[in-house]
């Protein structure tokens, strides 16, 4: 036994009569060693005899979890959202003595249970999941539309609605996200409380000339409308370069506004209009939901408008 009375990795090298080396290789199942099936018997042997198990997981067997957060991260979100939220949960972990572990693409059940089996997180989260607690049919509450997510979606239309436009379409991308109903949902009851027609959708899908190809339909379907709320960025600069291809000017013949910030909007021409979202607080709000934390005094931020050329 080591001094600390934990069997270590030097024990197992003793009692199966090999280096330390060889026992991280064999105990890790690591695919670049070419080692003997008998030593790998050897070692594993003695390691169950001596009741081995890594440091990390051995606090987790006392603790019934290790100090590990998973946070799932779906393909294409990208903004200051995701950055400043996961800047603020990583920072309120390490307060708290614990690490961040951030996974990006999508999460099948079976993949989040390896991870489980693996290292018995703290928790697994979802980007976004704080933000849309209490109201996933779509009905928020007043605080929300003060400062939470209904309030960063309604900042597209009031800006639109304030600069003159009454007909304003969604432009949504070609695949569902986590948050793409509320979203839509939160604009249409923006308009409504506008007193603006309904919202029209449509969908700007890849490559470019299936976006300029979506747009050039849906503006002659819907000729009344002269503005273009984007879910994201990305699908405010599809929609930028579809215009521009079909020989219509920004922000003369249609307006457009983004969502998020993403640093490729300002350099567009004309560059982007959008909304910043400050997420850090939400982050930190997540860790200390995750830890068992009082979350008391800690609210979100509201977005604001970064107002540049496209409206």
């Amino acid at each position: 036994m080591g001094r600390s009375g934990r069997v270590t990795l030097s024990d197992v090298a003793k009692a199966s009569g090999v280096s330390r080396a060889t026992v991280s290789f064999v105990l890790n199942d690591d695919p670049r060693q070419t080692i003997s099936a008998a030593t790998r018997e050897r070692v594993t042997e003695a390691a169950h005899e001596l009741g081995y198990v890594p440091h990390g997981i051995a606090r987790a067997l006392r603790e019934g979890s290790s100090r590990i957060v998973v946070l799932n991260v779906d393909r294409g979100i990208e903004g200051n959202f995701s950055r400043s939220y996961v800047r603020g949960l990583d920072e309120e972990l390490a307060e708290h003595d614990h690490v961040l572990l951030v996974r990006h693409g999508h999460a099948a059940p079976e993949a989040t249970q390896k991870i489980l089996d693996a290292i018995v997180p703290r928790a697994v989260l979802r980007l976004g999941e704080v933000y849309m607690r209490g109201h996933e049919q779509g009905e928020p509450d007043a605080q929300d539309w003060e400062s939470g997510f209904a309030a960063n979606a309604a900042l597209q239309i009031d800006f639109l609605a304030e600069r003159g436009h009454t007909r304003i379409a969604m432009a949504l991308p070609d695949h569902e996200f986590p948050l793409t109903q509320a979203r839509l949902g939160f604009a249409r009851e923006a308009a409504r409380r506008r007193g603006l027609p309904p919202l029209e959708r449509f969908v700007v899908p890849r490559p470019r000339e299936a976006g300029a190809d979506a747009v050039e339909a849906f503006l002659a379907a819907h000729a009344e409308v002269t503005a273009l709320a984007a879910f994201d960025d990305d699908i405010a600069l599809r929609s930028l370069t579809a215009l521009r291809d079909l020989g219509l000017r920004v922000p003369e013949d249609m307006a457009v506004i983004g969502f998020d910030d993403t640093e490729y909007g300002s350099l567009t021409t004309p560059a982007l209009t959008t909304v910043h979202i400050d997420a850090e607080i939400l982050g930190r709000i997540a860790a200390r939901d995750a830890l068992g934390i009082d979350t008391e005094g800690l609210a979100p931020v509201r977005g604001r408008i970064v107002d540049r050329a496209s409206v």
